[in-house]
């Protein structure tokens, strides 16, 4: 059966299948946002810029930063965004689906710590991601993928935060009534007219001296509290 769903025609087919899918949700989808403000801000900055949202946000995640690329005056509108996404089989699903919704992608992803001499890509992923967001693109990380555990940020989001100097900014988002798959991360999948919620936070950054485990659990607490504030809105609506 693994077999058959890592085969490139059947990926292909069912990443068609979702896309359509997700289309579907984002153009019922009945939204409250709070706090764009601070998103805004970041996307009338010239230079780059480093989105989170925890793992199982990835489906509603296109939703909080549409790719329109200038405004009606020749403006930009935002940073040009890519995501990086594993070379798992997963990650091979999840990076056909978002392209066919507008999302390029970077692949790579860290060792294995049971298998560290696997090569996973992630040291050109990382220079990939340097070299985009210093020519002013925007990278979307899920800072607990690609295998968790879940909602416990890992140290490469704040690495490439210091290198880089881009600020970075936090999304909440979630969508009820949904799906909650059984995967690592209970995956969140949208339904087609319910509800949706977009909390922001942030902007932050990495300074050179500052110390990378302290801020990895500060913006992990940042990033679940507008994870959870987004829950509550819906919550606050009268569903669940």
């Amino acid at each position: 059966m693994k077999a058959l769903y890592r085969s490139a025609a059947v990926q292909r087919f069912l990443a068609f299948l979702f896309a359509t899918w997700l289309r579907l949700c984002y153009a019922t989808l009945r939204w409250t946002r709070e706090g764009q403000d601070m998103a805004e801000q970041v996307w009338k900055t010239p230079g780059g810029a480093i989105l989170c949202f925890w793992h199982a946000r990835i489906p509603l995640a296109p939703q909080s930063w549409p790719q329109a690329r200038v405004e009606a005056d020749g403006s930009r509108a935002r940073q040009d965004m890519r995501a990086l996404i594993s070379r798992s089989s997963d990650g091979e699903f999840i990076a056909l689906t978002v392209q066919q919704i507008g999302f390029p992608s970077i692949r790579g992803s860290s060792k294995k710590s049971s298998d560290p001499g696997k090569n996973k890509h992630g040291e050109q992923a990382f220079r990939d991601m340097i070299k985009w967001v210093k020519g002013g693109g925007g990278v979307a990380i899920t800072p607990d993928g690609p295998r968790g555990p879940a909602e416990v940020m890992q140290l490469g989001t704040p690495t490439l935060a210091r290198v880089t100097g881009a600020p970075v900014i936090f999304v909440g988002l979630a969508s009820k009534p949904c799906i909650r798959i059984g995967s690592w991360d209970r995956t969140l999948i949208p339904l087609p007219f319910s509800r949706g919620a977009m909390v922001w936070d942030g902007p932050v950054y990495a300074g050179r001296d500052d110390d990378l485990e302290a801020l990895t659990g500060e913006w992990a607490a940042r990033l679940t509290a507008v994870t959870e504030r987004a829950e509550a809105l819906l919550d606050g609506q009268g569903g669940r």
